[in-house]
């Protein structure tokens, strides 16, 4: 029961992270994007960062049993690894021009 709530607990902290802030900071007027994108990376940065904390210090001190204590661990690592993708999609490190060449490329090519 213990390693549902985790589960339960960990996808409504991702589902809040990756939809609801983006849906709640995110303003539009028409076509026009009115509302401010770095307060929504920030939201994110930290929402991720958080959810590792969390995660973490339960995997710590509040969970005794070895199971439910190696998922928290392994929720900790899902939520660091989001950050540091997140991290570098914001610096640039990541693009994702072929992803957009690709997809123009299927338009023009397919019926």
């Amino acid at each position: 029961m213990q390693r549902f709530l985790i589960q339960c607990a960990n996808c409504v902290l991702l589902a809040i992270i990756f939809l609801g802030i983006p849906a709640v900071t995110g303003a539009q007027f028409g076509g026009w994007q009115i509302s401010a994108v770095p307060q929504a990376q920030r939201l994110m940065f930290w929402g991720l960062t958080l959810a590792a904390a969390g995660n973490a210090v339960a995997a710590l001190g509040l969970i005794k049993s070895r199971k439910e204590r190696k998922l928290s661990w392994e929720w900790t690592a899902v939520f660091i690894g989001l950050l540091f993708i997140q991290y570098a999609c914001l610096r640039g490190y990541f693009h994702f021009n072929w992803l957009k060449q690709t997809l123009l490329w299927l338009q023009n090519h397919l019926p």
